[in-house]
């Protein structure tokens, strides 16, 4: 464990979505791409660590002898320049250019060979994600419908999880063929799922896919995994599966994204919740709704997540994301806590290198997944609506994290509305929440969205 305090770094909300044929490019939403003094800004706060995107489908949307490195040839100089260490993302929510997918082996190829490109035209990064969130994403896109190729299977599903691991795999391979000392830093949306008893066992299910991606990465999906026979029985390649064991890739770091509502509740009593929360299995109907609205005891929260990780990897850990979209002081609240959580982890023996203030320059339309453009503005660590950079209250809050590891701004107290009993809003809350445990595995998954 180093002996480094803890440190603050910041993140640039990137993701580049295909919805249909429609990109959805958060860098132009926000308008990052045409301000390089947004970087500055960064420094001035004292980040010495940005998640910074060197993006697929922005550089090489077609031939990798015709990319357009402008952008980033100018950014990452500028951050070099300012002493800020980029870990780079190839991939971030993406689906790959027009001529590729999730669910296909070009994916795989094209990937690697444009994480070569980006190693020998920056010999001096060392640090990457070539995709980021890849259980996330293989849902969203493969499970759930919202993003292209737009799938509703569990064949789907596997087959974009395999790709964007094996695809992870091959970019790091040709990575280290320009900078063997390159690091991979994975990140994967860390949540727990909580249901009645009726729904244990898909619950149950679900708290063990979510660790798929990095269980593949680390070579731990042999024939003992409890979702081995689950993959197998719906499309996945055995030769693959037994290849991720063999030759695994497993991360340096690991990079842990959670949310306010990343703990989910699953109950069969779909009239106690709106309807756009029903979904189920394709046996039950059932309601997936924010844990946070519905258990006694709120969310697990930053600081068991940390411990979950770090006893089943045992790999450096940071908290990759930490954005609220809601009020300043909640969301000075919300880092705050994601800080405490990190540092008292630290105390225990984890270790815990970084926080990430993420979204640094907001976000648009994450409140419909980037599904419908509303144009439905979130800001961050800066406020940037009407083409103005503006400092919020989380800006201050991170200057001081990252320069002093504390702070004693007056909108830290109080507890967030996570903690306070307003947060109960659906009909019985109080009653329900308990944690599923020691059941038989589930022989099926969820095919219906959840809430967004």
């Amino acid at each position: 464990m180093t002996n480094d305090p803890l440190e603050l770094w910041a993140g640039v909300e990137c993701s580049v979505v295909r919805v249909g044929d429609t990109y959805v490019d958060q860098v132009v939403e926000t308008g990052h791409d045409s301000r390089l003094s947004d970087l500055d800004h960064l420094a001035e706060l004292g980040i010495r660590t940005v998640r910074y995107p060197v993006l697929w489908e922005r550089t090489a949307p077609g031939r990798i002898e015709d990319a357009r490195w402008a952008f980033a040839d100018e950014r990452l100089e500028r951050l070099r320049t300012l002493g800020i260490r980029p870990i780079v993302g190839l991939v971030h929510h993406g689906s790959g250019p027009s001529g590729t997918s999730l669910v296909e082996q070009s994916f795989v190829s094209g990937l690697a060979t444009f994480a070569g490109a980006v190693a020998r035209r920056y010999p001096w990064i060392e640090d990457y994600t070539p995709v980021n969130e890849p259980l996330t994403t293989a849902r969203f896109s493969g499970l759930y419908g919202h993003w292209y190729p737009h799938a509703r299977a569990d064949e789907s599903f596997i087959r974009a999880l395999l790709v964007e691991c094996e695809a992870t795999r091959e970019a790091m391979r040709a990575i280290h063929m320009v900078n063997p000392r390159a690091r991979l830093f994975q990140t994967e949306d860390a949540a727990t799922v909580f249901s009645t008893q009726r729904l244990a066992y898909q619950a149950h299910f679900e708290n063990q896919r979510r660790f798929a991606s990095l269980d593949l990465l680390t070579g731990r999906f042999g024939a003992s995994h409890p979702l081995h026979e689950f993959f197998l029985s719906r499309g996945a390649d055995p030769h693959l599966l037994d290849s991720l064991v063999a030759e695994p890739c497993p991360p340096d770091m690991i990079g842990i994204n959670y949310y306010v509502t990343s703990d989910r509740f699953l109950d069969e009593r779909i009239h106690d919740y709106p309807l756009h929360t029903h979904g189920g299995n394709g046996v039950e109907r059932y309601a997936d709704v924010e844990a946070v609205r519905v258990r006694e005891a709120g969310i697990v929260g930053h600081r068991q997540v940390l411990e979950d990780m770090w006893q089943r990897y045992r790999v450096p850990l940071a908290l990759g994301e930490v954005h609220l979209s809601c009020t300043p002081d909640e969301q000075v609240r919300w880092l705050a806590e994601a800080w405490e959580a990190a540092a008292d982890a630290r105390r225990d023996g984890v270790d815990v290198r970084a926080v990430t203030a993420w979204a640094a320059f907001g976000a648009k339309d994450w409140d419909s997944l980037l599904v419908a453009q509303r144009g439905s503005y979130e800001p961050g660590l800066f406020d940037v609506r009407d083409g103005m950079v503006r400092s919020t209250a989380l800006a201050s809050v991170a200057r001081d994290l990252a320069r002093r590891g504390a702070s004693t701004h007056p909108m830290l107290e109080g507890p967030g509305w996570w903690r306070r009993d307003e947060r109960l809003t659906y009909q019985g809350s109080a009653t329900r929440g308990t944690p599923s445990v020691n059941v038989t595995r589930a022989k099926r998954s969820e095919r219906a969205p959840p809430a967004a």
